[in-house]
């Protein structure tokens, strides 16, 4: 997918702002460039105060990505985070990054696929994940393996994509080619898959509207800074990024994609 080409781009949003590879990082340094999902350090704030997370709650963060929002729940309210992540790129820049943020005592980096189970069998007070669930059409082993992570009472926290009208067979070609989603389920499909899962206690908050309007204000902004995107990223690396926000913009905008907020408590 277009958004994880080159991840290691974020080196030249760093050396922009005048810092060296290699030098100390704090968090707040990065969370212009590393968090992939929608309204960034927002979102991961909602989710410290939903889930209520202290020092001494323990989180599994599901596919990680390059750790933008396990590096701000550590910094943020003190939890340690469990961050895995599927892909190598993502998963090595990741690590790299907490370390130089000197966060690797409480953020700590797994490469591996959550389908194969937790990293460690409830062990977890809380699992969050941001626009990953979208990518993982075994909907049954993916939450069999949330539920396997967190302790009876454990809570999850999801922002995901959701379905709003049947996409068309070309919609469908570009969600899986482009944004590499082959299963899109509505919000009252989801609901059953977690209540299978043995999930209770589940609240689903429609974020459709939000995410139409967020999706549509990225690829306006995006587009006037192009010329600094050629310069920091590479012609072709700006361009596949705009062709993959513009994908997602139009599916919001013609009513295919919705967007949730998933609360679930596990037992």
């Amino acid at each position: 997918m277009r958004l994880y080409h080159m991840v290691e781009r974020i080196h030249g949003d760093l050396l922009e702002q005048g810092i060296a590879d290699g030098s100390p990082l704090r968090v707040q340094d990065l969370t212009p460039f590393d968090q992939y999902h929608y309204h960034g350090t927002e979102a991961v704030d909602e989710a410290i105060r939903a889930l209520g997370l202290t020092g001494a709650s323990k989180v599994l963060d599901v596919g990680s990505g390059i750790g933008g929002p396990a590096r701000y729940l550590a910094a943020q309210s003190g939890c340690r985070v469990t961050a895995l992540e599927l892909q190598p790129d993502l998963h090595e820049t990741g690590a790299e990054l907490t370390r130089r943020c000197g966060l690797d005592g409480r953020v700590a980096h797994r490469c591996g696929d959550i389908l194969d189970g937790p990293p460690s069998a409830g062990a977890f007070d809380a699992l969050v994940s941001w626009l990953v669930f979208l990518h993982i059409a075994d909907r049954r082993r993916l939450f069999a393996a949330c539920r396997g992570a967190l302790r009876d009472g454990g809570r999850m926290y999801v922002e995901d994509f959701s379905k709003r009208r049947e996409p068309s067979p070309a919609q469908w070609d570009a969600l899986g080619e482009k944004v590499r989603c082959t299963y899109l389920p509505t919000a009252a499909e989801y609901r059953t898959a977690l209540e299978d899962a043995g999930f209770r206690d589940i609240v689903v908050e429609d974020l459709s509207a939000d995410w139409t309007a967020y999706t549509a204000d990225r690829l306006a902004r995006f587009r006037e800074r192009r010329a600094r995107h050629v310069a920091v990223y590479g012609t072709d690396v700006a361009a596949g990024l705009d062709d993959f926000f513009a994908t997602i913009a139009g599916l919001y905008a013609g009513g295919v994609l919705g967007g949730v907020r998933i609360l679930a408590t596990a037992g």
